[in-house]
């Protein structure tokens, strides 16, 4: 015998929510399908309107809220950058109804072999570099600060979900103090950075293709989380992409051409690239570590199972950082005791 299905008020109340609007907007509220969901309690479903397709945004409160969403989309688009237009409101039951940038991200660009093609790699990537520059020339007014206070509880996840939830490894009180220490320093240099609009998620599964192939411009999606924080972040974020896994050399190319088109466009980034380096390094550093521990907690706690096939790749950012500094070798060992990979006699904090 098959259990009653549970009925999904949220989206028996968002297909009544469309209704109101339908006959202004021509909508087929019944032609509702997923399009997908996210890390948080969000829902997204694509349906035919008059004149092509919209995207219906379910974001139930208490846990979460669209007016940050509706704040930045407006002020991106002032900005010039491709943002979904907000075409009905209800941030009381948690509903917008919002333009279609397409069905197609940088993710499932490259996975459908976009990255086999370098022109046309070369030529998206530089226009995502350059709507990240457009978008930090957004003033960042009012947006809560990225500073490190935050930035250090970020990291908490780490140790808490990665090391002790998800590899089963408990530090010592040396290794904990080593992480405490090195948490700091890349808490602190990421809070010295100039700041501007930090996107938070400025990577493939963010970035539109759009229904031009030949326009580089992309779509930018899922910005509602934006603070004001380190000019690094998002080119970290782009060029160490959790979802995608770039080499050394093309890290560093992006990273370059960010840089000359950031200095160019009159953006606070370091006169010496070398110092811009290490500043993207380490803010790298930082993300992934907490990618790491969010990443574990998505499928511990959440059951997001999925998560976990992109962990190797970030494991990968993370060492990649560490082994270039003297000051992350700590970290290196307590990665390689907690991560059970064979060490030399004599490793100690």
């Amino acid at each position: 015998m098959n259990p009653t299905p549970t009925p999904d008020s949220r989206l028996e109340a968002l297909r009544r929510w469309l209704d109101q609007h339908a006959g202004r907007l021509g909508l087929a509220p019944d032609s509702l399908a997923p399009v997908s969901g996210d890390a948080s309690f969000r829902r997204y479903f694509r349906l035919q309107a008059a004149g092509g397709t919209l995207i219906a945004m379910d974001a139930p409160p208490p846990h979460e809220d669209c007016t940050p969403f509706v704040r930045i989309a407006g002020l991106l688009a002032r900005g010039g950058l491709r943002v979904p237009d907000i075409l009905a409101q209800d941030l009381d039951q948690g509903f917008l109804l919002l333009s279609d940038l397409g069905d197609r991200t940088f993710y499932d660009a490259l996975r459908d072999g976009l990255d086999q093609d370098e022109a046309a790699l070369q030529r998206h990537y530089r226009g995502a570099l350059r709507a990240l520059v457009a978008l930090q020339r957004c003033p960042a007014d009012g947006l809560p600060p990225y500073d490190e206070p935050r930035l250090l509880e970020e990291l908490a996840v780490f140790p808490e979900w990665y090391l002790r939830t998800h590899l089963g490894y408990t530090p010592d009180a040396a290794a904990d103090a080593a992480l405490a220490d090195i948490f700091r320093l890349l808490a602190q240099r990421a809070a010295a950075q100039p700041r501007v609009l930090v996107h938070r998620d400025f990577h493939s599964p963010n970035l539109m293709l759009g229904p031009d192939e030949l326009d580089p411009a992309p779509g930018i999606i899922d910005f509602q989380d934006a603070l004001d924080g380190p000019i690094s972040y998002d080119i970290a974020s782009l060029a160490l992409d959790a979802r995608t896994t770039w080499d050394e050399a093309r890290q560093l190319d992006w990273a370059i051409r960010y840089w000359e088109y950031a200095r160019a466009a009159g953006l606070p980034v370091p006169d010496d690239f070398a110092r811009f380096h290490v500043d993207y390094e380490w803010m790298g550093l930082q993300r992934n570590l907490r990618i790491l521990g969010v990443f574990a907690r998505l499928s511990h706690r959440d059951g997001k199972h999925h998560y976990l096939d992109h962990m190797p790749r970030v494991q990968a950012y993370v060492r990649q950082v560490a082994g270039r500094y003297a000051v992350f070798r700590p970290l290196l060992r307590l990665l390689d005791q907690a991560e059970r990979v064979p060490q030399a006699d004599g490793y100690s904090f």
